[in-house]
């Protein structure tokens, strides 16, 4: 029996691999490296430097980003909003990958609600989401206390979007599952795949290489 869908279609891009190339702990390391003292720039990319391995995939990728924004503990919200604007404008928004925007454009031309999804913290991200017009933004959010940063990522963490987390989203906004489409790159990006009708790995590593080819889940070369 044919169902109708029960609410707007839409595309989930995750932004790392599919629309940058620079991985997230990157950028914690460029706002640690802008800290206001020398001493605290050496602290806090030690920091990073522990976090970059599983990050990369070698480990709980979620423990990996919490580790690296751990960094930025103690800076000023002011601060890491005024470094948040100038990483995306010098290191993001002129390096975008022609490949996923276009695979983006033509999602939006077929009528689909743009959701973008990223392990940067929402300081950073915003620019590059107003910049392809998305639609939502989902990512990190460091927290503050006293408009400083505490060290810590507020829950739920963006790296494994999907099952639950997925669904609420979708729910609260209308957004049909059965009948969207997502597009990933990592092997962590597995679950957001395959939660929606139309999934597609983009220059997948390994990972989703193997999974993309055990599933018949097309695969886009940039």
């Amino acid at each position: 029996m044919h169902t109708e869908p029960t609410g707007r279609q839409a595309a989930f891009f995750r932004a790392e691999g599919v629309l940058v190339s620079r991985p997230a702990h990157l950028a914690a390391a460029w706002l640690a490296a802008n800290a206001q003292h020398l001493g605290q720039r050496a602290a806090r990319l030690g920091a990073v430097a522990l976090a970059a391995p599983l990050s990369l995939g070698l480990g709980d990728s979620s423990v990996g980003h919490r580790v690296a924004w751990s960094a930025l503990r103690g800076m000023s919200a002011d601060r890491i909003a005024v470094l948040g604007e100038e990483y995306a404008a010098t290191q993001l928004l002129d390096r975008l990958r022609p490949a996923g925007v276009d695979l983006l454009e033509r999602s939006r031309r077929d009528g689909c609600t743009i959701v973008l999804i990223s392990d940067l913290i929402d300081e950073i991200v915003a620019p590059v989401g107003a910049m392809l017009r998305a639609d939502h933004v989902v990512c990190n959010h460091l927290e503050y206390r006293n408009r400083r940063a505490t060290g810590r990522l507020m829950d739920p963490i963006a790296t494994r979007f999907g099952g639950g987390t997925l669904r609420a989203f979708a729910d609260d906004h209308g957004l049909d599952l059965s009948a969207s489409r997502a597009y990933g790159a990592f092997a962590s990006d597995q679950v957001l795949l395959a939660s929606v009708r139309l999934p597609c790995a983009v220059s997948p590593d390994r990972g989703l290489r193997r999974i993309a080819l055990d599933l018949d889940w097309p695969v886009v070369e940039r």
